[in-house]
């Protein structure tokens, strides 16, 4: 019984075999699509929940309350875990780390190693970080203890064993003993680092005392919580510990603070402290929602075309009967020819996940997956959504086809239904309405990204070549030796640039009411040249000049947020107010027009500026648009003069302030890519709609055309019909779509607006796509010899 109707599925599926490659096609696009999403929501889901003690680490974060603002911080004071270690017995273990940078040397190897952290020696009791070489528990005891990643290990050593050697740190070149080897940091951790240091070199070297600095905020800990400890209530025990061990210093600043504790597995995706996304829930939840669709568009091909075909079938299922087939048997035969369908599609599925995954990794900026093999319980998972959707969509065709009475069909008196009529053209109005809300979705997210990149950002960031000196000693002589090469406008030197991050700095400042306002500001380190050369316009006041000697201890600027902050109307009127901040006092001499120092998804935040040359690491280069290769050779020669023991490393500030929109631009790019896909599968459906009612229609068309009806006539005839399913499918897609688009938006303090021009390009963009689709089979049929197809009457 089986073989037969394996043998007839086989027959079957060949014989229609142009409506079977569309199924196979639309599914196999579906399914791969759809899988390639799974593997990536999967990715974005598990960032450190390969730590098998994930369940009970947490980050401690910092909510700091001043008279001016709340500053939501994932860091704390560098004392406060230890000691929280030392009287809570809910805490098993702590760790803290925190990003630095050092230049390695090794004989004549040397490399500025950016991704560097500090940790404790309990960072190994925390993370599951495989140790490949060395004691985890002794590894990071000691000051000027280092582990090395496997790739950062190869780099200095090659294939020698690395522990117990030795490597010069900074440019003071401080031995330091290698005492261990880590497998690299997985990609799915929000810990980034190619090499550790030992906390003790930090706090007891580097910047004694800072362990004892209550008030110094700078240290991520992460604690792990014994099992059965509840966060919350821990959590409601915080305030009185803070008042015990910094109560005094607390009052005395106005800075009350207060501690929440956040899982693990939660930062990655759902915090949003410091002002930063490190993921993306939205995105997850966008891709997950597509998957769906593209699935749901598939699936709806696969229902309309069979159930399309099901009237050609009528006497095959009669005779069926007739010899005795039951109608649970009839629709057994049916099921299963649709489950060979999906199986079908599954093997091509795998086939083609295989080859567009490393292309899929490239468009996702990451290694979502090394291989689809990797974990065989996803294929099991995809065989099993194959053969559960070969099931539910052939159940209704194999339930309508089984029900057909024998007497009626094999009389020839057989039409398809009103019902079945109805559903495919609900079911091609449920795939354009889709298809509809994809194409807004992807003009509305490339309409941001080009705001994005055209907003005027407030200063100059073309041409502009920024070396990183690492606070050398040498960079002044650098600097002066830079600017007299040709090709160079001008120099500068900062603490920072837009895009590079920046310090927030206890600030006293005077507002309206005379009073001297607390507030945490951000603060550039920078020189004279600096804020001509960014272009960076003045609204009140002056800039920083030469020409005032007291321009160097006792003078700052600010950006007009902190006027706005200081409750001034107007920014003259903060001009001349006083300041306290770092251990210098002065008067504010400018007021500089907000520009975008941070990414444009964050609002515009206070900014003060001072001079402080000792401050400053960062030198700016302004160059000439011609010949760029030769400036940078004699910049870099310069640099070789001068700074020979450091590596030459630059960036030019145009690419690395726009890098902050990678990940937009990928979920843009992946976007687009999957609502290609969907409109595809769309397509698909339609074009064997299309085919189909041709078709149906073969006579009808010869008698209209010998009766005159021009290919004109009767494209248009084939065509209004679904054109008007898709009009239906713009009107219902256009409001769901303005809804979903209006509120991923709001992610962004600055935005453009969904547009009227919006939906209708993306309506013009449907109907041509559904015209060109059905149109194909019209004028196909329309020029057909109607001799032909009435030739049996």
């Amino acid at each position: 019984m089986i073989k037969n109707y394996l043998k007839i599925a086989f027959r079957n599926l060949w014989r229609h075999r142009v409506f079977s490659f569309i199924n196979i096609l639309g599914l196999t696009v579906g399914m791969t699509a759809c899988f390639l999403i799974f593997l990536y929501v999967k990715f974005e889901l598990s960032y450190d929940k390969f730590n098998s003690k994930a369940a009970n680490i947490y980050r401690l974060n910092t909510d700091i309350k001043t008279p001016s603002e709340t500053i939501n911080t994932s860091v704390t004071a560098w004392p406060f875990a230890p000691n929280i270690k030392r009287e809570f017995p809910e805490v098993e273990t702590f760790t803290r780390v925190n990003n630095g940078s050092f230049l390695v040397r090794k004989g004549d190897a040397k490399f500025q190693e950016d991704n560097t952290l500090f940790a404790d020696s309990t960072f190994f009791d925390v993370f599951d970080i495989k140790m490949l070489k060395g004691d985890p528990k002794k590894a990071l005891k000691d000051m000027f203890s280092i582990v090395f990643t496997e790739d950062a290990a190869k780099k200095y050593f090659g294939n020698e064993d690395p522990i117990g050697k030795q490597v010069l740190l900074t440019g003071d070149g401080i031995p330091s003993t290698v005492t261990g080897i880590i497998q690299n940091i997985p990609e799915n951790s929000i810990l980034k680092g190619d090499m550790l240091v030992s906390m003790s070199t930090l706090t007891q070297h580097l910047n004694k005392g800072l362990d004892q600095q209550w008030g110094n905020f700078g240290a991520t800990s992460f604690l792990l919580l014994k099992p059965g400890v509840d966060p919350r209530a821990m959590e409601k025990k915080f305030p009185d510990f803070i008042e015990r061990n910094n109560g005094k210093e607390r009052k005395e600043s106005q800075m009350f603070y207060t501690f929440t504790l956040e899982p693990l597995k939660d930062i990655y995706l759902l915090s949003t402290r410091d002002g930063n996304k490190l993921g993306n829930m939205n995105n997850v939840d966008i891709f997950s929602i597509i998957a769906v669709f593209i699935l749901l568009i598939a699936c709806i091909n696969f229902i309309n075309l069979t159930t399309a075909r099901s009237s050609e079938r009528a006497k095959e299922v009669g005779i069926r009967k007739v010899v005795g087939a039951a109608k649970s048997q009839v629709a057994r035969q049916f099921i299963g020819e649709s489950v060979i369908l999906c199986i079908i599609a599954f093997l091509l599925t795998v086939l083609l996940s295989v080859l567009l995954l490393p292309l899929f990794n490239k468009l996702a900026g990451k290694v979502v997956s090394h291989g689809i093999f990797t974990n065989w319980q996803y294929l099991l998972l995809l065989f099993s959504a194959a053969i559960g959707i070969g099931v539910l969509a052939g159940a209704y065709p194999a339930l309508i086809l089984s029900s057909f009475k024998p007497v009626v069909v094999l009389k020839g008196r057989f039409a398809t239904g009103t019902k079945g009529i109805l559903l495919r053209k609900g079911l091609v109005i449920a795939q354009f309405s889709i298809s509809v809300v994809l194409i807004i979705a992807t003009l509305v997210v490339y309409s941001q990204m080009s705001y994005m990149r055209k907003r005027d950002l407030g200063f100059s960031k073309d041409q502009m070549l920024v070396v990183s000196t690492q606070g050398d000693p040498a960079r002044f002589a650098l600097k002066n030796a830079v600017n007299s090469l040709p090709n160079v406008k001008s120099t500068a030197l900062s603490s920072s640039v837009p895009g590079s991050g920046n310090p927030g700095a206890y600030s006293e400042i005077e507002n309206k009411k005379g009073d001297l306002q607390i507030a945490n500001l951000d603060l550039y380190f920078v020189d004279w040249n600096y804020i001509p050369q960014y272009k960076i316009k003045m609204v009140a006041g002056r800039s920083f000049s030469k020409d005032f000697g007291t321009d160097t201890t006792q003078a700052m600027v600010v950006n007009e947020s902190v006027t706005k902050l200081l409750g001034y109307s107007s920014p003259q009127e903060a001009v001349g107010r006083k300041f306290k901040q770092w251990g210098r006092e002065g008067k504010i001499i400018g007021v500089m027009q907000d520009f975008h120092f941070r990414s444009l998804q964050q609002p515009i935040k206070p900014l003060t500026m001072r001079i402080e040359p000792d401050g400053c690491d960062l030198l700016s280069v302004n160059i000439t648009g011609g010949n760029v290769p030769a400036t940078l050779a004699s910049i870099e020669k310069k640099w070789k003069e001068m700074i020979p023991n450091r590596p030459f490393s630059y960036f030019f500030m145009d690419e690395f302030f726009d890098r902050q929109y990678r990940g937009e631009e990928r979920f843009g790019n992946l976007f687009l890519n999957f609502a290609i896909l969907a409109i595809f599968i769309s397509c698909l459906g339609l074009l064997g709609l299309a085919s189909y009612s041709t078709m149906q229609r073969t006579k009808e068309i010869g008698v209209r055309k010998v009766l005159g009806a021009s290919v004109t006539n009767i494209t248009a005839l084939l065509s209004s019909d679904f054109i008007k399913l898709v009009l239906i499918a713009i009107v219902i897609a256009s409001p769901l779509a303005y809804i979903g688009m209006h509120k991923w938006l709001e992610g962004f303090a600055y935005r453009t607006s969904v547009s009227w021009w919006v939906f209708l390009l993306a309506a013009l963009t449907a109907i041509f796509i559904a015209l060109f689709t059905v149109s194909f089979q019209a004028i196909k049929a329309a020029v057909a010899n109607p001799v032909k197809s009435l030739r049996s009457e």
